[in-house]
C-alpha cells in the first residue's frame, strides 16, 4: 500500500489528467470524488475520445483502482432541451476486485520483428470484464461441403464486454500507451488476474 504521500499524490495525478483532458473537468472529478467515498487511488487511466457522425461526439472513461475496488466512470455528450440545450450525462459503476473477471490486453505492434524488450506498442486495447455486460458475435455457421446448401444455424462467441479502452500512439501519444500498459498491469495485480490472489 502507497505512504499517505504517495496517495495524494495519486489523487492529485487522476485530478490533473482530467483537466489535462479538457471535458467538463469539474463534473468528471466531482462524480468520481463521490464514486470512491474517500477511499485512496491505486492507479488510474483517463481516456478521452471524439466520435463523428451527424455532430460530434465526446466521450471521457475514468479507470480508478482503490485497494478495493475499479470505479469506473463514463461521461457523455448528452441531448439537451430547448431549455438546457448543453447537456451531459455522467455515469460511474464500482465493482469490487474480487468480482474481476477478466483483464485482457491487445498489444498492436508495428513492425514486430524490429520489437525490442521494453518497446511499447503502436495500439493497445484493454478489457475489463466482470460479467455485468457481454458482447455476442454471431456468424453463419457452414460445413465443410462445397455443394451444400442447407441452412446450419449460427455459431458464435460471447465475449466479457464491461469495459474497452482503445489507446493509440498515433491519436494520444506513446505515453498515454505506456499508461495504459502500467495501468493494465496494476488492475491484473489487484484482482489476482495476473497470476498473485486476490485481496
Amino acid at each position: 500500500m502507497p505512504s499517505a504521500t504517495a496517495r495524494k499524490n495519486l489523487r492529485d495525478d487522476l485530478t490533473a489528467h482530467v483537466f489535462r483532458a479538457g471535458y467538463y473537468p469539474d463534473l468528471v472529478n466531482d462524480v468520481i470524488d463521490v464514486a470512491l467515498a474517500d477511499e485512496p487511488v491505486l492507479a488510474h487511466l483517463v481516456q478521452a475520445e471524439t466520435t463523428f457522425d451527424s455532430q460530434v461526439r465526446r466521450h471521457l472513461t475514468v479507470l480508478v483502482l482503490t485497494p478495493t475496488r475499479l470505479v469506473a466512470a463514463h461521461v457523455d455528450d448528452h441531448e439537451g432541451d430547448a431549455a438546457n440545450p448543453s447537456s451531459a450525462a455522467a455515469t460511474t459503476e464500482a465493482v469490487p476486485l474480487g468480482e474481476v473477471r477478466s483483464v485482457a490486453l491487445t498489444h498492436v505492434v508495428a513492425e514486430p520483428a524490429d520489437h525490442r524488450p521494453g518497446d511499447s506498442a503502436a495500439e493497445l486495447t484493454l478489457a475489463v470484464g466482470w460479467g455485468a455486460v457481454s458482447r455476442l458475435d454471431l456468424e453463419p455457421a457452414t460445413c465443410p461441403d462445397p455443394n451444400c446448401e442447407a441452412d446450419h444455424g449460427y455459431t458464435g462467441q460471447i465475449t466479457p464486454d464491461d469495459i474497452v479502452v482503445r489507446v493509440s500512439d498515433a491519436a494520444e501519444g506513446r505515453d498515454a500507451v505506456r499508461r495504459a500498459a502500467a495501468f493494465a498491469r496494476e488492475l491484473s495485480a489487484a484482482t489476482g488476474v495476473g497470476g498473485r490472489p486476490t485481496r
